[in-house]
Order: C-alpha cells, then structure tokens, then sequence
C-alpha cells in the first residue's frame, strides 16, 4: 500500500474590509492577519512542508501563503483560480489534479474550505464546525483511490 496524501488545507488569515470600490479579490491582510499567517508558517513548519502549495488568487490567500514561503523557503506554489469561492466538489477536482505532487497545501477560502473537511472526513458537508481565519487542517486520504466522502482522516486541526 502506497503512503497517504497528505492535504492541508488553510484558510486565509484575517483581511481588512472592502475599501470603497475595491473588489473582494484585492482585500489585503490585516495587521491580525499578518501575525496569524506568521503564526500558522511556525505551525506548519513543526509538522513539515508539503510538496506542493494550491493558493486562490485573491490577495489575501496569497499574503498568507507568503508567510509560509517566507519561513520555508521555498514551496512548489501554483495559483489556481477555481479555488476562489469553490464549493467542496471543485476543491476535490483541484486536489486530484495536483495529488501527484504527494503531500498539497491549499490556501482557500471558507465555505468551501470547512464544508470540505466536513465532507473528507465524516461524508457530510453540512456537518461543518467551522474554519476561523489561518486555521489548518490536515488530512490523510488514500493516494490509490478517488477522493470520495469520508475517506479522509484528520491528522490535526489548529488555529491562532
């Protein structure tokens, strides 16, 4: 039997209110956010990097994942923009693309992000408990098998 595949899945770290006619996608970082990314970059960097990282285009995911890049130093980072505002099936496509890689960090966005965990792990999206900000999951899911609900185990949770 082959080793797991290792997903993390982060949600982005606290961001500042639209300013008037900004769009959502350009909605930076807070101060909080920047020390919660730093926060999660120690975290992560306890537990080992993964090979490859997913990150939504939106600024404030890839602020976060900046942090993480400045603590690893270096991460085989691809943007995907179906991250953005994905529900969980379309988190799942992204993940079998790029599971190849062995180990995926996916910077994201909630819904998506928690309805995700919930349905990995207990075959449920609407048994969903909540991601806060810089929150990461990790989760181990079979590499020889198509990603189904329920098939994922949670390793660890942890928030700032």
């Amino acid at each position: 039997m082959s080793e797991p595949l290792r997903l993390l899945l982060l949600r982005h770290a606290h961001a500042e209110p639209a300013a008037p006619g900004q769009s959502d996608l350009e909605r930076p970082l807070s101060a909080t956010g920047e020390a919660e990314a730093e926060a999660a970059a120690a975290w992560l960097a306890g537990r080992g990097w993964p090979a490859r990282a997913l990150c939504s285009p939106a600024r404030r995911t890839r602020q976060t994942l900046a942090r993480l890049l400045d603590r690893s130093g270096y991460l085989d980072t691809r943007e995907e923009p179906a991250i953005y505002e994905a529900s969980p099936g379309v988190l799942i496509e992204v993940i079998e693309r790029h599971r190849g890689a062995g180990s995926l960090l996916v910077v994201g966005h909630n819904p998506g992000l928690e309805r995700l965990v919930a349905l990995l792990c207990s075959g449920r999206s609407g048994d969903a408990r909540g991601m806060p900000p810089a929150a990461i999951a990790e989760i181990e899911l079979p590499q020889d098998a198509p990603i189904e609900p329920g098939r994922g185990r949670l390793v660890a949770f942890w928030w700032p």
